[in-house]
């Protein structure tokens, strides 16, 4: 029989992005059975991002958790849900007595730990990363993985306003996002290609394009990329901005290129233009971990992958050109027509 939920606590400790594709689950939960609590345990780097969430009570940060057990404890949820494995966090649950502690089969420890096993593999799997999330579910006697297409209202994500970030973007028609690097979780468009794309753009006088990233990848970028920064269209804002400002930041722009990284999650769950470019290799590919909102879409090279070994040899990213990249920029700048008026 399945339990009766009232308190369910979401554990999702790792990367901005995972968390984003998290949030769905959240408002499936709150559609699904009015009246329940849903809280989120995640890392204090996505805490800003996830607050910003209406369909979460409540955020916790790991790091500010101290004692697991004790937490859960005191917490009072009767469901934890490990979207994220954790040994240490699954031992913690079933040592604080949580009723429901959900995780998934091939995880040795959540045998011993959780009393709900979900049984699935993400690997492999044709489904989205927003999809299978849903698979952890079925233990709790929820068995159904929404279309894509339901999954973007459910996000209840929104953007900070700010008056530095307002300021920037009342300087210009048009900007345009360009977050060129993914701290090591996607293969990247080539550096090369962003600086094209920045120059053929300059044909473009109201179009400003923000190149985002964090301190140490500005740096990154000044050592490989100088003549994207140097180009007179572009704005570094490399480490201005911590992820709550980043956020804002999104939400005020036009749109968003980037490669399989958070921002370009945050940009699709925001609703804003997104344009997100990825290998046609598994499990990295577009199907797997592509930009899901309802401005958002996916740049792929046509065929098969061509069997690249790692990000830098990687012809398949060589193939998007700069030159489709920009039309759909310039789709985003396009004027709108009013349809009564003509």
């Amino acid at each position: 029989m399945p339990p009766q939920l009232n308190h369910i606590l979401i554990c999702r400790t790792d990367n901005i992005g995972d968390v984003v594709l998290s949030l769905p689950l959240a408002g499936y939960l709150k559609q699904r059975f009015p009246g329940v609590r849903v809280d989120l345990l995640c890392s204090a780097y996505a805490a800003p991002v996830a607050r910003r969430c209406r369909h979460l009570d409540q955020v916790y940060a790991l790091e500010q958790v101290g004692d697991p057990a004790a937490f859960f404890a005191a917490h009072g949820a009767d469901t934890v849900i490990f979207a994220m494995p954790n040994r240490r966090l699954a031992q913690a649950a079933r040592r604080a007595r949580v009723r429901n502690r959900v995780g998934t089969s091939h995880r040795l420890f959540h045998w011993i730990h959780c009393n709900r096993l979900a049984h699935f593999g993400r690997a492999h799997s044709a489904l989205h990363e927003a999809q299978l999330n849903f698979a952890l579910l079925r233990p709790l006697g929820v068995d159904e993985i929404p279309p894509l297409a339901s999954l973007p209202p459910l996000y209840g994500l929104t953007a900070p306003q700010r008056d530095d970030v307002a300021a920037l973007r009342a300087a210009t028609p048009h900007a345009v996002i360009l977050h060129p690097k993914s701290n090591g979780n996607g293969r990247e468009w080539p550096l090369a290609h962003y600086t094209e794309l920045a120059r053929r753009l300059q044909a473009r006088p109201d179009v400003r394009l923000w190149v985002t990233g964090s301190a140490a990848e500005g740096a990154l970028l000044a050592a490989q990329a100088p003549a994207l920064l140097a180009l007179p269209n572009v704005d570094n804002l490399c480490g201005r901005y911590d992820l709550e400002g980043l956020c804002a930041l999104i939400g005020a722009s036009t749109g968003l290129v980037a490669s399989g990284t958070g921002p370009l999650h945050m940009s699709a769950a925001l609703g804003q233009p997104t344009l997100g470019l990825f290998p046609p290799r598994k499990p990295i590919d577009a199907a797997r971990w592509g930009a899901l909102g309802v401005r958002a879409r996916s740049l792929t090279m046509a065929g098969e992958c061509a069997g690249c070994r790692d990000a830098a040899t990687c012809t398949c990213m060589h193939a998007i050109t700069p030159a489709q990249v920009e039309q759909a920029v310039l789709d985003w700048c396009a004027p709108v027509i009013d349809q009564e008026a003509v």
